[in-house]
């Protein structure tokens, strides 16, 4: 392997892959034109959002990481509503509106940090690859904790991929009721090498370099998982949500998922709806979809 492809590797991987995570992003929103519009949304739906109370929860990843999550309480014979944030956000600023809609239904929900974002450990991100175990990893320890209660797993954009990715890793065997991904890519290879191509502006050449950069410093195979892959052999109902204007993860992703399992998933897009910003966009659209859901699946009043 030669200095210059690991040099481009190291580039890549520096630039996409690596979380310094030193930075509270909780307050930060997105901004640019297709987000200004929603900005005092976004910030109000955030500060509502840390104004619950909540419980401090800490459990081990497989490969020892320390993992942060918050958990809100209401009453727990009710679903639990486990929630992942997006790439290099947090819980409670990727997922502010989701837990409240969620709490609204009665529910409770642990809003996670996933690994290398928050207060959780760690620097690599793998885009779902490791991220998908520890998806496993809280919901056990919400069924150690409350028994064999009803589980939901929802996510955005990263999140939201992973919790796909989790479906064929025996998690219908845990009372998980279905899986609710806002704006979801389709493979972790899929999204960086959309991203990249979009960034870099030269197609195909940077493909090998990301499989090195992720293989090499990001210690993980790019390629070992995918939601259409995980969704393909599932029987778990899935909920995909999507904005049709979103520019970061193609609306054809979810489309993919979709025509992936047709018997099990269901896509609602969110029209002119930016990356993650469906709920802030068409909140109504947003709500009836998740309510409707959770009833079809058993997890509603």
């Amino acid at each position: 392997m030669t200095v210059i492809t690991l040099g481009v590797a190291f580039y890549i991987y520096q630039r996409g892959f690596y979380n310094p995570n030193k930075t509270d992003v909780t307050r930060r929103v997105l901004s640019g034109p297709d987000y200004d519009p929603y900005h005092d949304k976004m910030v109000s739906t955030i500060e509502s959002a840390l104004k619950i109370p909540f419980e401090e929860v800490y459990t081990q990843s497989y490969d020892k990481k320390r993992l942060f999550g918050r958990l809100y309480i209401q009453d727990e014979k009710k679903p639990f509503h486990i929630q992942f944030n997006g790439y290099k956000g947090n819980g409670v600023r990727d997922f502010s509106g989701g837990m409240q809609l969620a709490l609204s239904t009665g529910g409770n929900v642990l809003l996670v940090d996933q690994r290398c974002h928050g207060r959780s450990d760690g620097h690599n991100i793998t885009f779902g690859v490791k991220e998908r175990r520890d998806v496993v990893t809280w919901i056990d320890y919400i069924r150690n904790r409350f028994g064999d209660v009803k589980v939901y797993l929802e996510g955005v954009s990263m999140g939201a991929a992973t919790v796909l990715m989790a479906a064929d890793l025996g998690i219908e065997e845990k009372n998980v009721r279905g899986i609710i991904a806002d704006c979801p890519f389709s493979s972790p290879f899929g999204i960086v090498s959309t991203v990249a191509d979009r960034e870099l502006k030269i197609k195909y050449i940077t493909y090998p370099f990301i499989f090195v950069a992720a293989l090499v410093f990001g210690h993980f195979n790019i390629f070992a998982s995918s939601a259409l892959k995980a969704v393909r052999n599932s029987k778990i109902p899935v909920l995909l949500i999507h904005g049709t204007a979103d520019k970061y993860v193609p609306f054809e992703m979810s489309e993919a998922v979709y025509e992936a399992n047709k018997n099990t998933v269901t896509l609602v897009p969110v029209e002119g709806a930016p990356h993650g910003l469906s709920y802030i966009k068409d909140e109504k659209t947003y709500k009836e979809a998740f309510e409707e859901f959770l009833k079809r699946t058993g997890g509603g009043e």
